[in-house]
């Protein structure tokens, strides 16, 4: 039986960053994964740019049961480390809006630097790999398609649920199950709504428009683009506030953000009182929206003629307008999934089981999502990090 210090199943960011880590510090280590390449998700994100970490990182940009769990990872590798490696890799990046990093060519070189440490450490990294069984005897056993394998110390990188097609699976929350660690349960998030019914149909009209908005839902709020769809609305305010919802709420659109609506209606009432009100509201809205929004007799009002009780229902329309989404569209198209392995039953300085020592839990497998924008990735270098050291001894 080959024997290692420490297994690592997952090939992924989290996974490669943690193996990495302990190998740098001496630790010998076996990574396993069943896909034929190692960080499939990386190469693929960011349209192929890898949008890799977010300057503007804070612990408020997480999800988790426990929102105070995030920050002893976070702050011991912060979105500055990993951006100060990848200057050191001599890897050009750019920023886009909202603090989100992306590099100039290709998500290929972020892999690559992750990679680096393992080649030169010593990594072992088993490929096309199919795990049977793990367990815990005296060390951990891991039986696979090529073999038994046991270590001293097991973490589980698997990520989440999200893109099947990608070889998703919840393998990593069966493991904590059999170990009898609580789950947080998991659904999709940063995902698009679908709806039916009139209201599918209705939007369904309206695909292809993308528009400023702020989604809402129990108290929290995204202001960016929104997108309809042939299947209901997506776009980032929308994928956003995904992660917030639960089937049988309603989501609330501000379509003007900013826009003081009264205001804008009294200036033009005062500068064109005989126009119709559909005419006013398409020079800040699309047309197509204008009209499905407001039954024709309203869109027909001239300004002059709005009573106080036409106004308020504008306003209300246009800053609060209420849609309640049939569901999401799932694993299937879902970048992440929100809940996983619950935060109580590790320690956020190591990422350690508090029950089974020298089992770890990493990435996206732990009840721990990020906001869209680079938040995730960032996640996977900080847990991976915290794991790695922990390992090694080297906290």
């Amino acid at each position: 039986m080959f024997h290692v210090d420490v297994i690592v199943i997952g090939a992924g960011a989290a996974g490669l960053m943690c193996a990495g880590t302990a190998a740098a510090y001496g630790k010998s280590v076996l990574v396993l994964d069943h896909a034929e390449k190692a960080g499939k998700k990386i190469l693929i994100s960011g349209g192929g740019r890898c949008n890799f970490t977010n300057r503007l990182t804070t612990p408020a940009n997480f999800i988790s049961t426990n929102p105070h769990f995030c920050k002893s990872a976070l702050a011991r590798f912060s979105a500055f480390d990993f951006i100060e490696w990848v200057e050191k890799s001599g890897i050009s990046y750019h920023e886009r809006e909202h603090g989100q990093l992306f590099c100039d060519q290709s998500a290929s070189q972020i892999l690559d630097m992750l990679l680096a440490p393992c080649s030169d450490f010593g990594v072992e990294i088993a490929l096309h790999t199919e795990i049977q069984s793990v367990e815990k005897f005296e060390h951990f056993l891991v039986k696979t398609s090529k073999g038994d394998f046991s270590a001293e110390s097991l973490v589980v990188a698997t990520g989440g649920l999200s893109i099947p097609k990608m070889g998703a699976t919840p393998f990593g929350l069966k493991v904590a199950k059999s170990f009898g660690l609580n789950i947080i349960e998991a659904v999709p998030g940063l995902v698009p709504f679908t709806f039916t019914g009139n209201q599918k149909e209705s939007l369904k009209e309206l695909a292809g428009i993308s528009l400023n908005v702020t989604a809402g839902n129990r108290g929290t709020a995204f202001t960016e683009a929104m997108l309809f769809t042939h299947r209901g609305l997506s776009g980032p305010a929308i994928l956003q506030i995904s992660s917030y919802w639960s089937p049988g709420e309603s989501l609330s659109i501000n379509l003007l953000p900013g826009c003081d609506i009264h205001q804008v209606l009294a200036e033009k009432c005062h500068q064109r009182p005989q126009a119709q009100l559909a005419t006013v509201l398409s020079e800040l809205l699309p047309k197509r929206l204008v009209q499905m929004l407001f039954e024709p007799e309203l869109r027909e009002v001239l300004l002059k003629q709005l009573n106080h009780r036409q106004i308020e229902q504008v306003v209300e329309t246009l800053q609060n307008w209420q849609l309640k989404p049939n569901g999401t569209e799932g694993y299937r198209t879902a970048e992440v999934t929100v809940g996983g392995v619950d935060t109580d039953e590790l320690s956020s300085k190591t990422m350690q089981s508090r029950k089974v020592p020298g089992l770890y839990f990493i990435g996206e497998v732990v009840d721990v999502t990020g906001h869209l924008g680079g938040f995730n990735f960032q996640w996977a270098w900080s847990s991976g990090y915290a794991a790695g050291m922990a390992i090694a001894g080297a906290e």
